[in-house]
Parts: structure tokens; C-alpha cells; sequence
């Protein structure tokens, strides 16, 4: 079993930029499908996250992360609370530590009610925070990486603050927010976040979604309303009518986030996304000119 700490530990105990995506698991069991996402973000990113069950019943986000690891691309685990007691939530936690799996997003996970799967009992048996404290004090681990979700949208601000404090507190080593579209609203959080010094304890990746078509646009924002997408955005995208051209505004959006959020102060880095479409990811990133060292 491996025993060195993951490159995105080296990378954020380095204190230089971080650059990460995020996927989901395919909707059936082809290994193809995580492989050849794999190979497109090769040498692009410091990690690849794997997303729990977040759009619907997909691949085991495990099962996914181990192909990642072995299409030589370094993997963030993610793990929900909402499908998995506590036994089987340090038993997925073993399970990635015996595969060689160094890094684990602890997060509550989307209520299923807002899903497809609105019918499945959920579980909650404890949050994150609680979580990321059980991972943390395992005895016998090898090195891990914990992260956490940040969420600059929920109310009251100064809660979820105060929760983003604790999941510091509790071990969280690296922090991703939810995706940012309401740019005042996030810079609200941001300057509540920093009179907490939370970017001084652990490393804030802010979560940037790239929208590529106004339909799937107006889906997004009506079962993640806690993200605020402003309605100035929806009209943009919604003023083309060819899908082409929707991808692109979605694109220029995406990047003119990344150039006005670059300048904050404390920010360590970025966790793009583009659900289904690798490639506007990729060119997301490649015309505000992150890349890894």
C-alpha cells in the first residue's frame, strides 16, 4: 500500500497554484467511458475529481477513481453522506486507501428529492464535518488528503462560514466551492471567509461550471437554486439560438469568471467542470491560461 503523500498534497504544502476538474462517472459500467476522460485531462490538471451519484445512479465513484489512478491521472474521491451510514463510509474510506487512493472530497451530497432518484431513502447519518473528523483520526492511515465544499450561496452567510471554519478545524486540508455565477454574492462570502482567515488554514479552489447551452442552463438553475445563477446569465446564453453559439457564450462566460475571481486575494486555484463536455472544460482552461506547473 502506498505510504508517500499525494501530488495534490505536495502540491498545496508547495503553496503554488492549483488546477483541478471534475467528472461523472458514466451512467453504466463501460471502463472506456472514465479512460478516455482520463486521457484528455492527462499533464492538464493536478487531479481529477469523481463526483458521488451527483447527477443520478452512476459508476461507483471508487470503481472510477481506481481507473483514473490507473490511467496515470491522480483521482479526488468524492463521498456523500446522504446514501451511506457511517459503517460503510470508513469502509469505502479503507477501501481507497488499500487501492492507493490519497485524495477524498467529504461532502453531504445533494438531497435526492432534487434527483432522479427521488424515491430512494436517504441516510444522513452524519455530515460532513463529522466526516472529515472520522477520516482525520483513523489510526494506521497512510498520508491522506481530505477536502471539503464550500458553499457561498446557502443563508445565513455567517453559517456556512462558521460550518467552513469547523470543516477546517476537523481536517480539511483543501476547499472547493460549489459553483460561482453570482459574482457580488460570492464576493460577500468571500470577505466574511477571510476575516475568518480560512485561506490561511487550508487551500480554497473556487468552482467554476461551464454552461454550454441555455435549455440545460435554466435546468441547472431550477434544481441548484442555492447556486443563484443571476438571470442576466440565462439571457445571455438564451439570446443565440443555435446550440453552437450557446456553447460559446457559456465558454466566454466560464472565462470571464475565472479573470474576475483570479484577483482575489487567497485564492489558490480553480476546479472546472463542464458536465458532459470535457472539451469546453478544457478550452475553458486553456483561454484563461491555467495549467499546472
Amino acid at each position: 500500500m502506498p505510504t508517500e503523500k499525494s501530488f495534490l498534497k505536495k502540491q498545496i504544502e508547495s503553496g503554488k497554484p492549483l488546477l483541478v476538474a471534475e467528472i461523472s462517472p458514466p451512467k453504466s459500467g463501460d471502463p472506456g467511458l472514465v479512460r478516455a476522460a482520463a486521457r484528455r485531462y492527462i499533464g492538464k490538471v493536478h487531479a481529477l475529481g469523481v463526483s458521488d451519484n451527483r447527477d443520478g445512479v452512476c459508476m461507483s465513484a471508487l470503481a472510477a477513481a481506481l481507473l483514473l489512478a490507473q490511467e496515470s491521472i491522480e483521482p479526488i474521491l468524492h463521498v456523500v453522506t446522504r446514501d451511506r451510514n457511517r459503517i460503510a463510509l470508513v469502509s469505502d474510506y479503507l477501501g481507497a486507501q488499500a487501492l492507493g487512493i490519497r485524495n477524498v472530497l467529504c461532502t453531504t451530497g445533494t438531497h435526492q428529492t432534487l434527483g432522479p432518484a427521488r424515491a430512494a431513502k436517504n441516510v444522513f447519518d452524519i455530515d460532513s464535518i463529522q466526516l472529515i473528523r472520522t477520516f482525520a483520526n483513523l489510526n494506521g492511515a497512510p498520508p491522506m488528503c481530505l477536502g471539503a465544499v464550500a458553499n457561498p450561496y446557502a443563508d445565513p452567510v455567517e453559517m456556512q462560514v462558521l460550518r467552513l471554519a469547523k470543516k477546517v478545524s476537523a481536517g480539511a486540508q483543501f476547499l472547493i466551492s460549489q459553483p460561482i455565477f453570482d459574482l457580488e454574492r460570492f464576493r460577500a462570502f468571500w470577505d466574511k471567509a477571510a476575516q475568518r482567515g480560512i485561506a490561511e488554514k487550508a487551500a480554497v479552489l473556487l468552482g467554476v461550471c461551464v454552461l454550454t447551452d441555455a435549455a440545460s442552463a435554466r435546468n441547472y438553475a431550477a434544481r441548484h437554486p442555492s447556486p443563484m445563477i443571476p438571470e442576466a446569465l440565462l439571457v445571455r446564453m438564451s439570446s443565440e439560438t443555435d446550440k453552437s453559439a450557446q456553447r460559446a457564450v457559456g465558454i466566454d462566460i466560464a472565462t470571464e469568471t475565472i479573470q474576475q475571481l483570479s484577483s482575489l486575494k487567497g485564492v489558490r486555484g480553480f476546479e472546472i467542470r463542464a458536465d458532459g463536455d470535457d472539451e469546453a472544460a478544457l478550452e475553458v482552461m486553456q483561454r484563461s491560461g491555467l495549467r499546472v506547473d
